[in-house]
Order: structure tokens, then sequence, then C-alpha cells
């Protein structure tokens, strides 16, 4: 076995491998390259596919009690002064290495179909193998410097693959508002980076933990720096997780294409800031007041996104607010130290949501072959309805996610869920109320999406609705094009239709009713409902084997085996039937407003109309940030404009003059007379007499 982790450096190298050799096709051969389009596909998956074999490989040792291996080599050195590089493999890389890479490979298959008659089907796989190496670096960095450097290089992965359709201004813009956003969790992180070598002297997480601990005790650095330096690295997983405040680039992100949707959502970007938090779990710990902030940020950042999910009829971005949402979930229970318990809900939420991403897919490609390719329509669910009749295999997958992420037994989602919850209420019983009413409301706007898309009658022809959704994205259209536009997503008046699809685009649009997905789309959906279904069974309290193999560094097996044998079956049963209920009353509830419509949804929102706007609107952050930050900052852009005219420009421009009037008026002394010149010397001569005779 030994051999295995001395090649595990290669997880990264191949995918980047692959990316590498077909990027330098499409620079130096791009019509050849671009013509061997599936050629090109079937070496990135192979290469991924390899590194998928070798991290189950890792992760069977790991499971059969293999010491974690560590492999670096000294990167650079000044003094005392040593930082390494390499490569670490333990439980936690293991377990997120076969997560990655096995979601990486089904979304690459799967995006054959779906990318099937895109231009830029090539670059889109030499985009999604770099993207993959990034997340596969970061994974099995040994230190924060190494993680930083490939965290970076997933957020430029990510600006890449949000904006592939560049010539779409609202993906163009979206691209740019991801980057920015994480931007500025980024500085925060790396800010808190520098604080804590500043203060320990290392890079090294458990050696971070344990020196930081020992200073604040000691009284060597203050309590306040301590939680400071915390919570700006906590910043760089709100920017990557998306919790509050930077949340707002996420649902935006739906722009990119439907497979990256489902892998940053799934097991690459979001899923980053998550594990930042686990690998620095050893200096939280140890200052409770970043815990604290960590746990209520959670826990808001999980209701909020339930609250707007709510209203959503893009089922794009309903997934991306449940995302977040799912997300705030993770972070609470890393909070309050559920720590296997966040863990474990981010593994299970990897597979069901890569299969309802994958799903929504699915839905806008049978979609478009009835209702063109137009974004806005396409994704829109008041022209979806009655789908199950038409997409079976998708309609089933769909469901078996909903009932996942609603938390109801067997479902992976119920498991982990409901031990994050436990958790919760054991360390704070209103954080389980939060998390307890957002798992109600999660059920809820899973279950309409999934009636309103898959159930009734399908209103894809039904030309009011059509007309209508046309009408809105035509003003959203116009008024884009009125606002300021310095990137290059501009789009023309009337641009309407996506840029997704070549010449064959003619061939869609004119179909009655919608068709399954080819079986490189629905092939994935089939395999990720098994682990949706199934994985969540290793992490029960009669059995909880994921505990035992994924628990704090500060703990020891032993000390593990003693909580789970405390099991108490009427604690959870408890704890599980509240959640259970909440949960159906939610489905419930959907089932009486959007399948048996005895329930209106719009007398509700018409008596609620300050709530229904709240959710509808994305309680107005992006309005806010849009009058603070981006007006903001423009109005303050103009008046440095204005500084730098007047005062700094205005200082060198009188300079110049200064010299140009000086130099017009001394050519005029320059005649060659010989007398004129003896009659300013003698002047001059007088004038020092003068003076100095004078003093």
């Amino acid at each position: 076995m030994e051999v295995i982790y001395q090649y595990a450096w290669l997880i990264p190298v191949l995918p980047l491998l692959g990316a590498m050799l077909v990027g330098l096709g499409l620079i130096s051969f791009n019509q050849v390259t671009n013509r061997l389009r599936q050629l090109n596909a079937v070496l990135i998956i192979s290469l991924m596919a390899a590194a998928m074999g070798l991290s189950f490989s890792l992760l069977w040792s790991q499971i059969q009690g293999h010491a974690t291996y560590t492999r670096t080599l000294e990167w650079a050195a000044a003094g005392s002064f040593h930082l390494n590089m390499g490569y670490t493999v333990d439980h936690l890389t293991a377990v997120m290495l076969a997560i990655v890479t096995s979601v990486a490979v089904l979304v690459m298959v799967y995006t054959d179909g779906y990318m099937a008659h895109d231009p830029g089907y090539v670059r889109f796989y030499a985009y999604l193998s770099l993207f993959g190496s990034s997340m596969l670096g970061l994974v099995v960095s040994p230190n924060l410097v190494q993680i930083y450097i490939f965290w970076e290089l997933v957020g430029m992965c990510s600006y890449l693959l949000v904006g592939f359709w560049y010539d779409r201004k609202s993906a163009a813009d979206a691209a740019q508002k991801a980057f920015v956003t994480n931007r500025v969790g980024d500085f925060g992180l790396l800010l808190g980076i520098l604080g804590l070598f500043w203060a320990t002297g290392s890079f090294e997480f458990e050696i971070m933990g344990d020196r930081l601990a020992e200073l604040v005790q000691t009284g060597s650095l203050s309590n306040v720096l301590a939680i400071l330096f915390a919570i700006l690295v906590f910043l760089g997983p709100v920017a990557k997780s998306a919790q509050f405040p930077l949340h707002v680039w996420l649902p935006d992100a739906m722009e990119g294409p439907t497979p990256i949707s489902a892998l940053i959502h799934a097991a690459t970007m979001v899923a980053a800031g998550v594990f930042l938090i686990a690998r620095m779990y050893p200096v939280f710990e140890h200052v409770p007041v970043a815990m604290n902030v960590i746990a209520y940020v959670g826990a808001f950042t999980a209701f909020m996104g339930a609250t707007i999910a709510l209203t959503q009829n893009d089922i794009k971005k309903g997934l991306a607010y449940s995302t977040i949402s799912q997300l705030g979930y993770m972070v609470m229970a890393m909070g309050v130290g559920a720590y296997s318990a966040g863990f474990f809900h981010l593994m299970t939420h990897a597979y069901f949501k890569a299969m309802l991403f994958l799903g929504s897919g699915s839905v806008i490609h049978g979609m478009e072959g009835v209702v063109g390719h137009d974004p806005v329509v396409a994704q829109d669910m008041r022209v979806m309805g009655g789908l199950r009749k038409y997409m079976p295999f998708t309609a089933t997958t769909f469901l078996i996610g909903c009932l996942a992420i609603s938390g109801i037994p067997p479902f992976a989602g119920f498991w982990s869920k409901d031990e994050i919850l436990g958790s919760a209420f054991a360390v704070n019983p209103f954080l389980w109320f939060v998390g307890w009413l957002t798992a109600g409301i999660t059920a809820f706007y899973m279950f309409r999406m999934y009636f309103m898309t898959f159930e009734g009658k399908f209103k894809g022809k039904d030309e009011n609705i059509l007309q209508q959704l046309k009408k809105s994205a035509a003003t959203i259209l116009m008024e884009s094009e009125t606002a300021p536009n310095f990137g290059p997503g501009a789009m023309k008046q009337g641009e309407l239709e996506s840029t997704t699809h070549d010449d064959h685009s003619h061939d869609h649009g004119h179909s009655d009713t919608p068709h399954e997905s080819p079986w490189t789309m629905t092939l994935p959906l089939v395999v990720l409902a098994i682990p949706s279904m199934l994985i969540g069974l290793v992490g029960t309290p009669y059995a909880n084997y994921f505990e035992e193999f994924i628990y704090p560094p500060s703990e020891t097996l032993a000390e593990v085996m003693e909580k789970t044998a405390e099991f108490d079956p009427t604690e959870f049963y408890t704890m599980a039937g509240l959640s259970v209920a909440i949960a159906v009353v939610g489905i419930i509830l959907a089932v009486l407003m959007y399948r048996l419509h005895k329930i209106d949804p719009a007398a509700i929102a018409a008596k609620y109309p300050a709530l229904y706007k709240l959710s509808l609107n994305k309680w107005y952050f992006d309005d806010i940030y849009h009058r603070v930050f981006v007006l903001g900052l423009r109005r303050l852009a103009r008046q440095v404009l204005e500084v730098d005219f007047r005062v700094v420009d205005g200082a060198v421009n009188l300079t110049g003059l200064a010299a140009l009037v000086s130099g017009e008026g001394l050519k005029y002394l320059e005649n060659g007379r010989a007398q004129f010149y003896a009659l300013i010397i003698f002047g001059a001569v007088l004038g020092l007499v003068i003076v100095f005779g004078v003093t």
C-alpha cells in the first residue's frame, strides 16, 4: 500500500495534464483539435477516472488503518524561515478526494450530451479538467500557503467557467461578480494567514492551533487578536461557500453551463470553504468567539437561503439558493463543534445536489426543443409541468434528490441533517430551532419545484405565459443596455437567444413536447441516485462508521468510540421525529398548493406582500450592494478622477507651462550681440556689488 501513497501526487497532476494537452492543442492546432472533440473528451474523462481510481484506493487504505502520509520538499528558505510544499493523505483528504473525483467524472460524462452542439465543447472540457485539478491540489495541500495558491486557482477557474458564454452580457457580468466578491473574502483569508504566521511562526494546521492556544493561555497574545485572525481566515470560506454577507455571487453563477453549476455547487468551489474550516478546525476550536460567529453566520445563511428559494421560478436559481442554505447547515455544524456531522452533510449533499443540478440541466435540455434556447424561458418552471410523462428518468432521480434534501428517511440527507440538528440542540437550542424551521422550508420549496416541473399539465405551448416571459426578458435586456458596460459581454438589443449551440440550433424549438435526454446525461443521474439513497447509511447512530473515520484532530478514536457507545435511542427518535415531522408538513403544504391546488399561492402572496417582496427581491441584498458599493465606488472614482485631472495633471501642466514661458522669454536674450551680453554681465555684477555692499 505504501507505493500508492508515493504516487498520490498524480491525483491532481493527471487532470492538469489533460487540461494542458487539450489547451495546447486548442492554441496550436485549433481546427484539428475541435474536429477531434470526442477524442479530447475521452482523454480528459479517462485521466480524471484514473485519478478517481487512485483516490478510492487511498480511501480504502485509510479505512484499513494506514497512518497519515505526508511528503514534502523545501520550496523556499531564508534564514530560519522554511516553507515546504508537497502533499498529505489523511482521513479527511481521502474522503474529499473520492467525492471530488467521482462527481467530476460523472459531470464530465454528462457534459458530452449537454454540450454536444456547443462550439466551445473542447474548451469547456479543458476548463473542467483544470478546475478539477485545482480543487484536488487544494485538498492534498499540507499547509496554508499551498492551500491559498490552489484556492486562487479554483477562483480563476470558476471565473472562466461561469463566464464561459462570455458573449452574453449576463454571463460576463456574473463571472465578474463572482470574481470580485471572492476577492473580498480571499483578501481577508490572506490577512488571517499572515496574522497567524506572525503569531505562531508556522503555516502547519495543528502547529498553528496548538501554539495559538498556548499563546492566548499564557497571555503572550491578546485574545482579541486571536479572534481577529480566526475571523479573517473565516472570511475565505464565507466567500467561497457563499455565506452571508458574501453569498450574492452564487445565484448569478447559474449563467454558466449546467454541468459547471453542478460541479461548483456540489464538490468543488463551495465545498472548498467548508473543507478549509475543517482543516483549520485546530485553530478555530481554541477561539470560542470565532466558533460562535461561524455557527450564527451558518444558521442565518441557512434560513435566508431557504426563504429566498421559496419564490424562485428559475429552476437553477432555486437550486442555487438551496445550496446556499445547505452550506449554511454545514458551517453551522462546524461552529457548534459537530465536526463529523458537518463533513458528513458535505458528502451526502455533494451527491444529491449534483444529481439535482444535472437533473435541472436535463429538464432545460428537454424544454429547449419546445421553447427554443432562450434561457429566461427554458429555465422558468412556470412553462413546465407534466414533464414526468416525457422524462421519466429525470423525474424519478429529481424526486429522489428532493426526498434526500428534505431529510426523509432512509435517504442520505436525513442522516446527515438530523445529526447536525441533534448536535445543535445539545449546544444551542436557538440554533437548533433555526435549523429545524429551515428544514421545513426546504421540504416545501423543493417539492414546489418538483410539482411545478414534473406534475400537472405541460404549459410549454401556452402562448400567454410565453409572451409574458419574453416581454419580461426584453425589459430586463433593455434596462441592461442603458446601464454602463465596460466588459466583453455586451449584447445588441434583441439578442435574447443563448449562444450555446452552433448551426444545429435551427433543429430545436419546433417540437410540441419535451424529450428525455440522451444516455450520456441520464446515466450520471441514475448513478448519482444510488449514493443519494444509500450513502447516509454509513453514518447512522446505530453504527456511525463515518464518525469513527472522520473526527476532530483534537480527539482520539477511543473518545469517539465512547461517545458513539452512549447512543440514546429516545433522544434520537425525538430529534428525528421532529425533523421528519416539519419536513412532512412542508411537503403537504407543497402538495396542497402546487399539486392539488387547494391553496392559492397568489392569495398568500397578496396577504403578506412585504414578506413576499422580501423573498422575491432576495432580501434586497443585491439592491443594497449595488447602491452602496457599485454606485458608491463609481462616485468615488469620479471624484478621484477629478482630483487627478485638476491637481495632479494641473501641477504637471503648470510646470510645463512655466518651462515654456521661461524658454520663450529667454530666447529673446540670445541675440548674438556681444555688447548686449557685456551689458547683462555688467548689470549683474553691479547688482551683486549693491546687494553685498548694503549688507
